[in-house]
């Protein structure tokens, strides 16, 4: 009779999938969870962030040069401009993907991109934590993804999905790994066979009497004295009978055939999450970016995916009317040198750039500057124009401090709790312009 809640929580282990408590950040209490309903779905905003994993080559994107021999496919007069943008011509060198010249003229609108980011340190592991968290020097702290997810989604099921990278929680929300749609079916529809919602192990009045009997042994239980294994063990069921009922809300919206593209797979679980109301946030990821050998050719298989990856998240949310909701971050831990090393890849860069778009973010703009030797340009934080004399190195603590007042959450207790300390005359308060007149609590 039970059969159906224990392999939930059986996909929720091997999904690597922690089951979000249905209350507060507090320690789960059973007596008083077990008189909250099943949650309720999740508006809004969601975010996305996509990691170009081991450090994209920003001159073949967003900040082009084209002098100096930094870049081999294009030269100074081939770039390219659409409203305030200026890219890389990569068309003509691409097999499949998307180019920028499309990416930006469909979204140049929208995007903004900020070029001469500080990451400070060139190395992997470091720099993905880094630009994750905005936080260099702590191994605790959560990534912005799952900092939103906890102050937002404390009763959500999924509310931070990752698909790799840095995912570190902090320890204050579950992190759901969700590999494939199936795997998303499975968890949806836990009371039926193989997660096909038309195969139940019982009919809906055997559920209903199952579920009845549950609450009057919770009643029953109310007051007594319980050992803390045995208590846990309550409690997760407890959870996985509220989350399960939750999750069913996932099925009509996860797509039948599941795309090639590792990113459109990824979206599509992420997007069928969102519009469920089950998640707040994902970490899309694509890895294969650190180009030490044939640089050229490596960045022009992977930047086209990703660029490929962010439209189809996109046009797959506009298709479910989601996409005004969406904040989408497309970053990467490091950038590229300016200089080709013996084996026509370049090596690890400290210096590179971000984009943003989405809800709150005016787009069109172009923050920041890096020279023909990719040397950045400092940048005044009232007018956020390039400024030598009295402008600052914006670093991954700067974006991370701007994202939490963009999500609402810069006073949120957890965010008390990792503090980033970057100081009132740094903080970056014009980045988004319009986001204090969007109502994103």
């Amino acid at each position: 009779m039970m059969s159906g809640r224990r392999d939930f929580l059986k996909r929720c282990g091997l999904a690597g999938l922690g089951l979000a408590a249905p209350v507060t950040a507090a320690p789960f209490n059973v007596a008083a969870a077990e008189q909250v309903a099943e949650p309720e779905p999740y508006g809004g905003p969601y975010y996305v962030v996509f990691n170009a994993s081991g450090g994209w080559d920003t001159t073949y994107m967003m900040d082009p040069k084209g002098v100096e021999g930094v870049n081999r496919l294009y030269e100074e007069g081939d770039i390219l401009t659409h409203g305030n943008h200026r890219f890389a011509p990569i068309a003509d060198h691409i097999a499949a993907g998307m180019s920028n010249e499309s990416f930006f003229e469909k979204y140049g609108e929208e995007l903004l991109v900020l070029n001469g980011l500080d990451y400070s340190v060139n190395n992997h592991s470091p720099g993905s934590r880094y630009m994750a968290t905005g936080k260099l020097d702590s191994l605790a702290y959560p990534t912005f993804a799952a900092l939103v997810a906890g102050c937002r989604g404390q009763r959500t099921p999924l509310a931070f999905l990752t698909f790799g990278q840095y995912s570190a929680t902090g320890n204050l929300v579950p992190m759901a790994r969700v590999p494939y749609l199936n795997s998303l079916n499975q968890l949806a529809n836990a009371d039926a066979v193989q997660g096909v919602a038309r195969h139940p192990y019982q009919d809906a009045f055997v559920t209903d009497r199952i579920e009845r009997a549950l609450r009057e042994q919770a009643d029953d239980r109310r007051g007594q004295s319980r050992l803390p294994r045995r208590e846990r063990a309550q409690s997760m069921l407890y959870a996985a009978q509220l989350n399960s009922k939750a999750l069913q809300r996932v099925t009509p919206f996860v797509p039948k055939d599941s795309p090639k593209e590792r990113l459109s797979r990824q979206a599509d679980i992420a997007l069928a999450s969102f519009k469920a109301g089950v998640c707040v946030s994902a970490n899309l990821s694509i890895g294969q970016f650190d180009s030490h050998n044939k640089n050229d050719q490596d960045q022009m298989k992977l930047i086209p995916e990703l660029l490929a990856g962010i439209d189809y998240l996109m046009a797959r949310a506009e298709e479910l009317r989601i996409r005004e909701q969406l904040v989408v971050v497309m970053q990467s831990e490091m950038g590229r040198t300016p200089t080709y090393n013996k084996g026509d890849g370049k090596d690890h860069w400290s210096i590179g750039s971000i984009m943003f778009m989405g809800r709150g973010i005016r787009g069109n703009r172009v923050i920041g500057e890096t020279d023909e030797k990719q040397m950045l340009a400092t940048v005044n934080v009232n007018s956020l124009a390039v400024d030598a004399a009295e402008g600052i190195r914006i670093r991954p603590e700067h974006i991370h401090d701007a994202l939490r007042r963009l999500a609402g959450i810069e006073d949120h207790p957890f965010s008390k709790k990792f503090p980033l300390d970057v100081p009132a005359e740094e903080s970056l308060r014009q980045l988004w312009k319009t986001a204090e007149q969007i109502e994103s609590r």
